[in-house]
């Protein structure tokens, strides 16, 4: 079996991953939950609305901070909903197995006993050039 016949099982392999389906079943609900598709809508509604006023010569202060404020709020609304609460506990879970995934990958390209590879601890130090990716 050549490499990319083995990163086709892979992906197969992960799409019945118990990470995957609970991120699959997430997304799917987030998707078909008007009242939380209505949230997002009237986020990225004010988002237009914010780079409209960014665009404008004579800015009006007041406006700015009602607008970003309003911002703020609609994503904090949005982000405590228990859909997504669970969508991104849920993402969390899968990008830490890709994460893994890809650290066994990389190891074995510089030599490392597949293995013997155990979990990176993440931690973020402010410089992205070494960084895994956000968590």
């Amino acid at each position: 079996m050549d490499i990319i016949e083995c990163a086709r099982l892979l992906g197969k392999t992960l799409q019945q991953d118990e990470r995957y389906l609970r991120l699959k079943k997430a997304t799917e609900v987030n998707d078909a939950d008007e009242k939380l598709q209505e949230m997002i809508n009237a986020f990225n509604m004010k988002r237009i609305e914010i780079n409209q006023e960014v665009q404008k010569t004579e800015k009006n202060g007041d406006r700015m901070m009602q607008l970003d404020s309003e911002f703020k709020q609609l994503y904090q609304d949005i982000m405590s909903t228990p859909l997504m609460v669970e969508y991104n506990a849920a993402k969390q879970e899968m990008d830490e197995a890709l994460t893994f995934v890809n650290q066994i990958i990389i190891g074995s390209v510089n030599g490392e006993d597949p293995d013997t590879i155990e979990p990176m601890e993440m931690g973020c130090g402010g410089n992205c050039a070494s960084c895994q990716g956000c968590h």
